[in-house]
């Protein structure tokens, strides 16, 4: 497949893409690439067979097998894939493999392309305790913590028990190659300890593979806030200033805005430099997002993540730059044609996660088919979604149904034009979390 004109001066040229991933983001790729006149590859399982990204991809593999490791989290299966279909590059999306360095080196060893960082860069940020040490050593403030240097529960309590008069209680246990939540405890006193060593590693362990944790000190009453990052591998880095992402269950995001009504121009310079040294202290290349914790004027080091994110949408309404046009053009070696000066956050975008969950039911995941959808429609309102009516929503992969996005001028416009987005929306046939979602919008604190 011939390289699209755009590709004239790439250090990297391709045409075709595999996307290695399913749902949503894949329908989001498959479209970002049809409008850089890319090719495109669909790997599917005989549980997607009605997915509507086989209708997006000039081409599609079945992926044989029934579980997430035959399939989605199969390194040799998706190479292979790309070879029998002749894709050039590989876009991993966000979730599965789209953060794991050895899918990242296994895809360079093949001579494809990788829409992504280095391995080197995924592994360092992918390790929590090493990302602190990296970012300590940078001078990038961390949430005050201790990384523990073994894996018996004993040890890990004899070490946490003589750092705890320093760090206080309550403190927070955190999977060294976690998120989501998962391998995540909060302890509020020195009895509870031992337990929650035990808990977390177990599912540490059974989440990721690696029943490494840590503590921090747990903050309470803080922002979640994250910096959007470009870097294209020639030293050039910019960040596309900050997204709100304090609104979450199970630790697990559900609401973000851009920009945050509580960073302001001095803030966000600051914790955008802070981003780009981030960035810079592993030599990343693409798109990227550094997480910190803001507790008044000062903000912490959470972590970095190597991939898209799901909450890309808001970031690309406020500052036009679409971040997934981006990807492609960077991973071809392409330098970036954007400078930090030419930045700049215009009106208030928010995006709401439509979930197949039950809110009244500690959030547990729903399942079942999808009888009737109906998305909402209309001037600064933006759907990503990898489902039609029909398709029937399975408990084996995230709850995530669809995203609805809106921009406005400012922010009480923005969360109106939100609030009745979620009203005109239609999902019958499972539990779903829009009532909550409109909720949430409509609460002062929120407000």
């Amino acid at each position: 497949m011939l390289a699209p004109e755009w590709m004239n001066n790439a250090k990297f040229p391709f045409g075709s893409v595999l996307i290695a991933n399913r749902g949503e983001v894949a329908c989001r790729i498959a479209r970002a690439c049809k409008e850089l006149q890319l090719s495109t590859v669909a790997i599917y399982t005989s549980e997607d067979n009605n997915s509507p990204i086989l209708n997006l991809c000039d081409q599609n593999y079945l992926l044989e097998g029934e579980s997430l490791q035959d399939t989605y989290l199969n390194i040799n299966a998706i190479i292979n894939a790309a070879k029998q279909t002749g894709a050039q590059a590989i876009h991993p999306g966000f979730g599965f493999l789209s953060e794991s360095a050895k899918f990242a080196k296994a895809v360079d060893d093949a001579g494809i392309v990788w829409i992504g960082p280095s391995p080197d860069a995924i592994e360092v940020m992918g390790d929590k305790m090493a990302a602190r040490e990296k970012m300590r050593s940078v001078g990038i403030p961390l949430v005050p913590g201790h990384e523990v240097s073994s894996s018996k529960i004993k040890e890990i309590h004899e070490e946490l028990i003589k750092v705890s008069p320093t760090l206080g209680f309550p403190l927070l246990l955190k999977a060294s190659a976690g998120g989501g939540g998962k391998g995540m405890r909060i302890v509020n006193r020195p009895s509870e300890l031992a337990e929650a060593i035990e808990s977390a590693q177990r599912e540490a362990e059974t989440a990721f593979g690696d029943g490494r944790i840590y503590a921090e000190k747990l903050l309470t009453g803080c922002k979640h806030i994250e910096i959007q990052i470009l870097a294209d591998g020639y030293g050039n880095i910019i960040h596309l200033g900050e997204r709100e992402c304090s609104l979450q269950r199970r630790h697990q995001k559900v609401i973000e805005e851009c920009p945050s009504p509580v960073v302001d121009e001095r803030l966000r310079s600051r914790m955008g430099a802070a981003g780009i040294a981030a960035a810079a202290a592993v030599t990343y290349m693409g798109a990227g997002t550094v997480e910190f914790l803001l507790d008044g004027e000062n903000f912490y080091f959470l972590e970095m993540n190597t991939r898209l994110q799901v909450e890309h949408p808001v970031t690309e309404f406020v500052t036009g730059i679409d971040i997934v046009h981006q990807q492609f053009k960077i991973a071809a070696g392409i330098p970036l044609e954007i400078t930090q000066n030419q930045i700049s956050l215009n009106g208030h975008s928010i995006e709401s996660r439509i979930y197949a969950e039950d809110p009244s039911s500690g959030f547990l995941p729903s399942a079942g088919p999808l009888l009737r959808l109906e998305m909402p429609q209309g001037p600064g309102i933006r759907v990503d979604s990898g489902v039609v009516e029909g398709n029937t929503i399975a408990t084996n992969f995230d709850p995530m149904i669809a995203k609805i996005i809106v921009h406005a001028t400012d922010r009480k416009t923005a969360i109106m034009r939100m609030k009745h987005a979620l009203q005109e929306t239609v999902l019958l046939g499972l539990h779903t979390n829009l009532e909550f979602l409109h909720a949430l919008l409509c609460d002062e604190d929120v407000i």
